[in-house]
Parts: C-alpha cells; sequence; structure tokens
C-alpha cells in the first residue's frame, strides 16, 4: 500500500516503474523462452488473448451488471469473419487490419442483438438467455455446411492468414537489427499492443459519463432511471462495445491459430471467462487482470503434475486433467469463501461487501440478544 502511495505522489517513482514494466513486458517472451521453452510463449499469446475477452465481458458483467453466460459467442462471430474472408474457403484474402474492424462492428452488432430482447430481464432469467444464445451461434456455425457450404460445418475452416503487416507475415521469422524475431514473439507484441488499447478504453469508460451510468444501473436500475439515464440505450451499449472486444479476440485468434471450429467455442469458454472476472474481482480491470492470467497459465502449469507422479511414484496416480479441473473447484469455491468480492476487487464493491458483513453480523447479534 505504501508503494502505491510512492507511485501516486511522486511522479518520478511512477515513470520510473513504468519503464521497468515496459523492460520486463518487452523481454518477457525471450525470458520464458529461455526457462520454460516455446509452448509457454504460445500460453502467454493467449493469455493476452483471454485478458482482453475477459476485460470486454467486464463491461457487461462487472460495470452495467448484467450477467452474461453466452460471450464466447462474440468470439466466435469475430473469428469465423476473419477466418472467412482470409482463407481459401470463399477464395478472399483481406488483410487483417481491415477485417478486425468488420469482426469489431459485426460483435458489436450481434451484441446489440442479443441486448434487444434481453432488456427487461435480470438474474438468472437474463443468464439462461443469454447461455441459450451462445449455443445457438455454435450449434449455426456447426451445421451452417448445407445447402451452401458457409461456415464447412464441424470440419471448421482452415489454412487461415497469418496477421501480416506490410506484407511481412507473422507466420515467418523476422530479422530485426540481425536479431531473428520468431512469429510466436511478433504474436505477443501484437497481442500487447492490442491488450494495451483495450485496457486504455476500459479505463476510460469506467471514468467516463457512460461508465457511471452503467454503474447506476447494476447497482439500482429503477433508480438510475428516475435520474434521467436511459436504461434501454445504455444496456445496448454494454453488450455491444463488450461484444465488439470479443470480436477483435476472435480475429486474432483465428489468424494467430490458422485453423478454427465449432468446437473451440463452447458453453465451457463462456463459463470461464466469466470465472476470471469474478475471481479476480468485476469491476476493477486489475483484478479481471490478474483473474484471466491465473485462470488461463494455472491451469497449464498443473500439466506437470503427471510427469512428477510418474518420478514419484512410477505411475500415475491421479489423471493430471481430473486433477486441474478439481483444483480449479476448489479455489474457486475457496475464493468465494474468503473473498467474496474477488481477489482484487474494486473500492466500491469492498465496501458494499463490508457493509454487508457488518449488517448480517448486527442481524446476527439482535437475533442472539433476542433468544437470550
Amino acid at each position: 500500500m505504501a508503494m502505491l502511495l510512492l507511485l501516486r505522489h511522486d511522479r518520478r517513482a511512477a515513470l520510473a516503474a513504468l519503464l521497468v514494466v515496459a523492460i520486463l513486458l518487452a523481454a518477457l517472451p525471450f525470458l520464458v523462452n529461455l526457462g520454460l521453452g516455446k509452448t509457454w510463449v504460445r500460453i502467454l499469446d493467449f493469455t493476452l488473448l483471454y485478458v482482453m475477452l475477459a476485460l470486454g465481458l467486464n463491461i457487461v458483467v462487472g460495470y452495467a451488471g448484467l450477467l452474461d453466460l453466452g460471450y464466447i459467442a462474440f468470439y466466435a462471430v469475430g473469428a469465423y469473419l476473419y477466418a472467412l474472408l482470409a482463407s481459401p474457403h470463399f477464395g478472399l484474402h483481406l488483410p487483417f487490419w481491415a477485417l478486425l474492424p468488420l469482426g469489431a462492428l459485426l460483435a458489436g452488432l450481434f451484441g446489440m442483438l442479443l441486448g434487444a430482447p434481453t432488456l427487461k430481464l435480470r438474474g438468472d432469467y437474463l443468464a439462461i438467455v443469454t447461455l441459450g444464445f451462445g449455443e445457438i451461434i455454435r450449434i449455426f456455425l456447426n451445421n451452417l455446411n448445407a445447402p451452401v457450404n458457409i461456415t464447412n460445418g464441424p470440419q471448421g475452416v482452415n489454412l487461415i492468414d497469418p496477421v501480416a503487416i506490410a506484407g511481412h507475415s507473422f507466420g515467418q521469422t523476422w530479422s530485426v537489427l540481425g536479431f531473428s524475431v520468431p512469429g510466436l514473439y511478433l504474436y505477443y507484441y501484437l497481442f500487447l499492443a492490442l491488450t494495451l488499447g483495450v485496457i486504455a478504453v476500459s479505463i476510460r469508460l469506467q471514468d467516463s459519463r457512460i461508465g457511471r451510468a452503467w454503474v447506476a444501473i447494476r447497482e439500482d436500475e429503477v433508480a438510475a432511471e428516475a435520474m434521467g439515464i436511459n436504461a434501454r440505450n445504455i444496456k445496448l451499449l454494454a453488450f455491444a462495445m463488450g461484444a465488439a472486444f470479443g470480436g477483435v479476440a476472435g480475429g486474432l485468434f483465428a489468424g494467430f491459430q490458422g485453423f478454427i471450429s465449432p468446437e473451440s467455442f463452447n458453453l465451457m469458454e463462456s463459463i470461464m471467462i466469466l470465472c476470471m472476472v469474478v475471481l479476480g474481482g468485476m469491476g476493477n480491470i486489475p483484478g479481471v487482470i490478474l483473474g484471466a492470467v491465473l485462470l488461463t497459465m494455472l491451469p497449464e502449469a498443473l500439466r506437470y503434475v503427471g510427469p512428477l507422479e510418474q518420478a514419484l511414484f512410477g505411475r500415475v496416480v491421479v489423471d493430471p486433467a481430473d486433477l486441474r479441473m478439481l483444483l480449479f473447484g476448489l479455489a474457486l469455491v475457496a475464493v468465494m469463501l474468503f473473498r467474496p468480492a474477488g481477489l482484487l476487487p474494486s473500492t466500491r464493491r469492498r465496501r458494499e461487501f463490508d457493509s454487508s458483513e457488518a449488517v448480517l453480523a448486527q442481524e446476527q447479534a439482535s437475533v442472539y440478544d433476542a433468544h437470550k
């Protein structure tokens, strides 16, 4: 806490800390490759994609308080738009700088289509409708291969063009100042730049008039409307903005993978992204980033349990896949019990939970006194 106060009031210290963080982020893929190998550089790239997705969902869930279990649908829309227009499937090979904005716009339109019929729904009902929307999109992608083959059905779309800038493909190694920079590193820097852009937009939205309107609707929609806030338009904007972030991440995913199929966008992915937001701290940008990093990297780290068991016991006692999900569930239960507001909650939510606990303790004390 003292360090944070120092950085907030000392401009030189803040600039020095920012410079150190920038150097670490720039050197991170090299350090990770040196210590853990290229597999973890790839995991690092996926982590940045999930950070973008979590920040997009945070607008809907964290800021506006709208429970969305179908967020992965917007990820799929952006990915399939990129895949279909930058692959031999339709014979089109549009550049990524044109496809990313198109993916964001199309995903934002789908977000508004989802939001329009759900404006009067809250809580569990909203969750069920958004869950159904996500599954409908996945089923459509899985079946739109007949009578006209649009999405290639369950076989997916392959041979997707990698991201290219000025004619230089990210699928190849670049030579920069005499150094060889592999494609995994190039994707990392591209994803990092776009993630920082998403963070900047999220910060601006949080402190803007629109962000305060989202918070007002989350706290009390009736009171917000009484104060003159157009809840309908503000909710639609939340769905559209969150979906646009998902569309951008989906386009990047398609270019990075080179192959996509409907199975990449199942319900479990939506739940995982929602868990990132809840675990880190809804409405708090650093908390959401922390949740995305933890839930992307820790399950991958637990894959090493199998070789460790083999070395210790001569056989695999517990399947690493089962152990990963067990530990993941236990971690979520522990966080909900001991940190219900998340690992890094926003100041507002921390005060809300503290006041709720104080009221509950007071009520329990009054009940105990009444029975004495």
